[in-house]
């Protein structure tokens, strides 16, 4: 199939060319436009090409409409106010995307549908996540070009000589993928996970059988498809599967990575989107299971999909510089405009958290032990000469003495069900905040911009808050005890509901990512609402459900001649929280009752709290019963 059209480039988006192109891959039978909502869910309109064909200027340039109120735009597109065009980005890169179960019978070839990245327009305004990104990029370019036309100096420690030298600003992210693959049916054996995790058996581990067949697809069509891949391999979780007697695998349970070369913002969150539906295809077409989730098994490693974020200036002499690098990097860590973003994001992350981790799912993943960033925290290095791979905290620094080019922040608290729209334009709007104030302060002094980042709680900034640190060189989670982080780090939000409260509990902070109109009032409070929609139908439903069917699947085991004292309180406390968690009485309902009553009457805190409860008690009984299964024999 090396003679199919896998994708489309921007010079080619007129409509002469695109006439051309579908006329001669007439294989391509369908023309479908990708609006992205604010859930970070894909549209998929598909349109026979021939009703494309008869007006192709119309098509390209006018918008066509759906219905909005089928997709997550809550307070946006309501019932009574439910239409939403559908407009084509002619600047973004077009994927053909082939069902290789529908063979073409005219050209031998699968049948495909061309896949044109749009806008979500309500209004007369793009209120999507792809037009909050674009809005993003536009407005930190923007901002960018004048605070260093007014302040010449903050090129004073970068490799830019002056502000006449620069043609552009130029801004580049990439993302990455985390996740489990696994043969159908097959259950979850949690101390085998664990205990594969814990010596360190998997990560890096050569693939064999149809994992590897899969993966090597996978990294083919990403070549294929002009997404440059760049590495792939086996994660930290998953255990030895096995094969059957005819040579077959039989047994997989997985965890593998893929990352791809990084790209302007808006295409870089497009490319993750098609790259999760290339894997999830090809392992799908191999009788393979594929979950993106955060944390599909309790108790082993989550998947993380991080954020990398970087700002550069294009030269007129056709030369980029990297505008985060100083212009020694064995002298400093950062330039001013790098202090400044990397502060920026640290100083305004609650506002970023909770369109980083907007689920339930997405929480569960976001706990000590797991390389999972819990704290707002970010390490620069030892040394200037010695970069830092501190995987305990929020951001970390890439860094590479001998290339400046590289140098980038990444954000490693997304994962791969995070709407990377939303929390690449985030990343931005939050950075430029921490522009904006050197800028306004005409603090450039890299020596000063270090100290302040690495302040003591008991040390005001000039900046960034009293009583807070924000840099540390330690694992956090060895070095300091729960309490200490929290006092040290702030506390995180620990369900969806108070992440949702950020919002309202730093205004000033929301400044960050209202700015320039790029986070409207309308989109926040949209994604507020949707996301806690989500959280307490899911929490009263799916979650309390699930648990409950785990919970009754906990039986007794012994019998009076194998009994011993030690099973007997291990399954009296067993039971115990068994009633806790689902027994309604006469004296008072369970804790899964309480969560489904507080919400019913929209007392969100008490169902929140009592979600926290919840879970710790799940986590107990879950090691409780893993411990009195393996006394019994």
């Amino acid at each position: 199939m090396s003679s199919l059209l896998y994708y489309i480039k921007k010079e080619d988006h007129s409509g002469e060319r695109l006439r051309k192109i579908l006329e001669e891959n007439k294989y391509i039978k369908f023309v479908s436009l990708m609006g992205v909502d604010l859930g970070g869910n894909a549209t998929d309109e598909k349109i026979p090409v021939k009703l494309v064909l008869e007006d192709i200027e119309e098509f390209l340039n006018a918008s066509i409409q759906t219905d909005g109120s089928s997709v997550e735009l809550y307070n946006i597109a309501t019932l009574n106010n439910a239409k939403v065009d559908l407009k084509a980005d002619l600047d973004a890169a077009w994927f053909v995307d082939y069902n290789h179960e529908f063979i073409d019978e005219e050209t031998g070839c699968p049948v495909g549908t061309l896949k044109i990245p749009a806008f979500l327009i309500h209004d007369n305004k793009k209120v999507c996540s792809r037009g909050t990104l674009e809005r993003a990029e536009k407005y930190f370019k923007n901002s960018l070009t004048d605070i260093i036309r007014n302040n010449p100096e903050i090129l004073e420690n970068t490799n830019v000589d002056s502000p006449d030298d620069i043609e552009s600003i130029e801004l580049t992210a990439a993302t990455e993928l985390e996740f489990w693959v696994n043969t159908p049916e097959d259950k979850a054996d949690l101390e085998k996970l664990f205990v594969s995790q814990s010596l360190k058996e998997q990560y890096w581990k050569r693939t064999h059988g149809v994992i590897r067949t899969c993966l090597e697809k996978c990294l083919i069509a990403l070549e294929n498809y002009g997404l440059e891949p760049e590495m792939a391999h086996k994660e930290v979780g998953g255990i030895h599967s096995s094969i059957n007697i005819k040579g077959s695998t039989n047994h997989a349970m997985e965890q593998l990575e893929i990352s791809w070369k990084f790209n302007k913002p808006l295409q870089a969150a497009d490319n993750e989107l098609w790259v999760r539906e290339i894997v999830y295809d090809i392992f799908e077409s191999h009788g393979l299971e594929v979950s993106f989730k955060a944390k599909p098994i309790h108790g082993v490693a989550g998947s993380g999909a991080h954020a990398h974020v970087s700002v550069a200036a294009k030269l007129k002499d056709g030369r980029f510089v990297n505008l985060f690098a100083p212009k020694d990097l064995k002298n400093d860590y950062l330039s001013p405009i790098g202090y400044a973003s990397l502060m920026g994001m640290m100083k305004n992350y609650e506002v970023l958290a909770p369109i980083v981790t907007n689920t339930n799912d997405g929480f569960n993943r976001l706990v000590p032990g797991f390389e999972a960033p819990v704290c707002v925290v970010t390490s620069l290095g030892h040394t200037y000469e010695i970069p830092s791979r501190n995987r305990s905290v929020l951001v970390g620094l890439i860094r590479d003495i001998d290339k400046p080019k590289s140098l980038r922040f990444e954000l490693r608290s997304p994962n791969p069900l995070s709407n990377k729209y939303l929390v690449i334009a985030g990343c931005y709007q939050t950075m430029l905040d921490g522009i904006k104030t050197i800028a306004d302060l005409k603090q450039f002094d890299t020596k000063l911009l270090e100290a302040e980042l690495s302040k003591a709680p008991s040390d005001k900034g000039f900046y960034l808050e009293e009583g807070r640190a924000y840099r540390d060189e330690n694992n956090i989670f060895n070095y300091y005890t729960l309490e200490e982080r929290n006092a040290r780090f702030g506390q995180p939000p620990r369900t969806v509901y108070e992440a949702m409260l950020a919002f309202e509990t730093y205004p000033e902070k929301l400044k960050s990512l209202t700015q320039g109109a790029v986070f409207t009032e309308a989109i926040i409070d949209s994604f507020k609402v949707g996301s806690l929609d989500k959280w307490k139908k899911k929490l009263s439903s799916r979650i309390i459900d699930r648990n409950i069917r785990l919970l009754t699947s906990f039986v007794k085991l012994h019998s009076h001649e194998n009994m011993d004292a030690i099973d007997e309180v291990m399954w009296d406390a067993i039971e115990q929280i068994k009633y806790d968690l689902m027994k309604n009485t006469l004296k008072g309902p369970s804790i899964y009752g309480m969560i489904k009553s507080a919400i019913d009457v929209g007392n969100y805190k008490e169902a929140s709290d009592l979600q926290i409860e919840a879970k710790k008690k799940m986590e107990e009984i879950q090691q409780l019963y893993v411990n009195y299964k393996k006394n019994i024999f």
